[in-house]
């Protein structure tokens, strides 16, 4: 059984997907930067600061107005959290279009690299035709055939 588990883990796509998962996770960090750091500010410029995440209307139960939603939901009362919803959509959307922004960058990079390597890959040599002795001895031989 352990030379078995030992050979599971030894395969490639195990260790792929292990360097994948670290990998993803420090990718993560650079995105949720982004957007926290860079991109959100921007749009809390331009839409005016509004904070969509404390807009919740209450089902059930006593809080005082004007609170916050952590103070209603520390209360107790069932609150209907739509801002919150409305904040984690946005910061999809978001997060969403940076990373299509860094895939398409990063392949943008690779063709870039691609079409290098193949510019810089000698041409395939021209095929080798007859040679010069080939072509009279072709012409003397036709003409020994007409005559």
């Amino acid at each position: 059984m352990l030379t078995e588990f030992k050979t599971f883990i030894a395969r490639g796509n195990v260790l792929d997907l292990a360097v994948g998962i670290i990998i993803g996770a420090a990718f993560t960090a650079i995105v949720n930067s982004i957007v926290t750091d860079l991109i959100n500010p921007i749009i809390g410029l331009i839409i005016g600061g509004i904070d969509f995440s404390n807009l919740y209307l209450v089902l059930s139960g006593e809080v005082p107005g004007g609170a916050s939603l952590q103070t209603a939901r520390d209360s107790g009362a069932a609150v209907f959290a739509y801002g919150a919803f409305l904040m984690a959509v946005i910061n999809f959307l978001i997060i969403a279009w940076v990373v299509f922004l860094l895939v398409k960058a990063v392949n943008r990079a690779r063709h870039a690299v691609a079409r290098k390597e193949a510019a810089a890959a000698p041409a395939p040599a021209a095929p080798a035709g007859p040679s010069e002795a080939d072509l009279l001895a072709e012409i003397r031989d036709l003409l020994k055939a007409r005559a």
